[in-house]
């Protein structure tokens, strides 16, 4: 895999372009960064290759298919070698309910982040996460309002690094 030094400007302009809008052709992409067709399918197809862009997907409106509700979970546990932590993982990666999962420093062990229909909806998740493993505290945080959102990494940060 390549460092991101060896990354130029036409390999940040493509992971750019595509974090805005992964629908778009070798065709559209091309024209918009400034190579043909060739040249800027050969980079996208190695950008593919060495894991630079994982997947293309489509970032569906949760409030229009019912899924409104954020909650932040926090939890401690009492468990910390890694066989409790590889089936604990399995397990909570495996509900749909988690968008993201991560395993923190300071006084949280775990953090989720749910979406869910309701308050209803959260407690029927509730109820199956504490039922995977014997937690010593969870804490639920509503989200009031999403301010801001996206996918998109910041790649101007790396971009003047060089």
């Amino acid at each position: 895999m390549l460092n991101r030094s060896t990354l130029d400007r036409f390999d940040h302009a493509i992971l750019a372009a595509l974090q805005i809008d992964g629908s778009l052709s070798v065709a559209v992409l091309s024209e918009k960064i400034g190579l043909s067709s060739t040249p800027c399918w050969k980079r996208l197809k190695r950008l593919e290759d060495e894991g630079y862009i994982e997947r293309r997907v489509a970032i569906v409106n949760r409030d229009k298919i019912g899924l409104p509700v954020t909650v932040f979970v926090s939890m401690r546990t009492g468990q910390h070698d890694e066989k409790w932590l590889a089936k604990f993982a399995a397990a909570v990666t495996a509900l749909p309910e988690v968008q993201e999962f991560h395993r923190m420093s300071g006084d949280v062990d775990y953090l989720l982040k749910v979406v869910t229909t309701d308050i209803q909806g959260y407690d029927l998740f509730y109820k199956k996460l504490i039922k995977l493993a014997q937690l010593h505290s969870v804490s639920s945080a509503f989200s009031m309002e999403q301010i801001k959102s996206t996918t998109a990494l910041p790649l101007e940060l790396i971009m003047t690094m060089g």
